[in-house]
């Protein structure tokens, strides 16, 4: 009898100590996913590219389809944490040439962009929700990037290259006419802009989204 307890207790030891290392191994999955995701992330950053219409200090890129994948994945934290690697690796894949500001901008647009569209379709997760929160992201992020571009980023960035606003708004008054100081250029081109990069970047999320998640499944939780 005495022997049949000990068995127990040890059994049920074991059972305890390989619980806890399953969920060791799930809290890790995350963080690599994370990670992964964050590295192809950076890849797609450096993968810009010149808009047509659009001046020629904006470029193009799909470093936030990782990053909005993630998201709806895994939620809100591992999308910030994908955003973190993606910025980090930025730096050491090519630098910046913008003294970090390029990459301020990429980073609050990012996670103006992630985190409604996570939050939103936790609570409507549906394929409908998913649409409507992509399109609900869409808007804030190119808001949220007319307000930070408009006080934030271009003014700081005049200031350490010593630039005057005038000269930075004639490159844009060259792509639409009319731009004519600061606010109009943020509205007529830096608006039409982010909108086309965000939506583009959310069709090709909500297309892709669904297939991802079964082909991770697994991996994210």
């Amino acid at each position: 009898m005495k022997q049949t307890c000990q068995d127990a207790a040890r059994e049920a030891l074991a059972e305890k100590t390989a619980a806890k290392r399953r969920a060791g191994g799930i809290a890790v999955r995350p963080l690599v996913l994370s990670a992964f995701m964050g590295a192809v992330s950076a890849v797609l950053m450096a993968m810009e590219f010149p808009v047509p219409l659009a001046p020629g200090f904006v470029k193009m890129d799909f470093s936030d389809l990782p990053v909005i994948l993630g998201g709806f994945i895994m939620g809100p934290l591992a999308g910030m944490r994908i955003i973190a690697v993606k910025i980090g690796l930025s730096f050491l894949l090519k630098g910046t040439v913008t003294m970090g500001v390029g990459e301020l901008a990429n980073m609050i647009g990012s996670v103006s962009y992630m985190l409604p569209a996570v939050l939103l379709y936790r609570r409507w997760n549906t394929r409908r929700g998913a649409a409507l929160s992509l399109a609900a992201a869409t808007a804030c992020a190119a808001a949220s990037a007319l307000l930070y571009n408009l006080f934030l980023i271009f003014p700081v960035y005049a200031r350490l290259y010593g630039m005057s606003m005038d000269s930075i708004v004639a490159m844009a008054r060259a792509t639409s006419p009319w731009v004519t100081d600061l606010f109009s250029m943020m509205l007529f081109s830096m608006l039409p802009f982010n909108l086309f990069k965000y939506a583009s970047v959310s069709v090709i999320a909500f297309l892709v989204y669904k297939r991802l998640r079964r082909l991770l499944k697994g991996w994210s939780d």
